[in-house]
């Protein structure tokens, strides 16, 4: 495993499950107001799946990097959000910068 690869697992053995709470949450609390965190939750399911079934190989997650990019304004968080919202965004930029480390 490249030092590159085991960065990005790291960080998805980190905050991945955190993120899969999270994701739940917004669209929970936020979804009426901002259905993007749908997409979100979508986009973030189908890259945990990706990652598990990976194992130890660095999973291809361009095209759902791209897509959270064009969804969330490359990641800029609402102004009428909460801290949950918030995190959720910052650990996605956090993904994609371990990612392309």
């Amino acid at each position: 495993m490249t030092e590159q690869t085991a960065t990005f697992h790291d960080f998805t053995n980190n905050h991945f499950e955190k993120l899969d709470l999270f994701t739940t949450a917004i669209t929970r609390a936020h979804g009426k107001n901002h259905p993007e965190a749908f997409e979100v939750r979508e986009i973030f399911e189908s890259m945990n799946e990706k990652v598990k079934a990976s194992g130890t190989k660095k999973p291809d997650l361009d095209e759902a990097f791209k897509q959270l990019r064009k969804i969330t304004d490359h990641y800029t968080v609402p102004d009428d959000v909460c801290e949950t919202y918030a995190g959720v965004y910052h650990m996605l930029l956090e993904a994609e910068e371990a990612y392309y480390a």
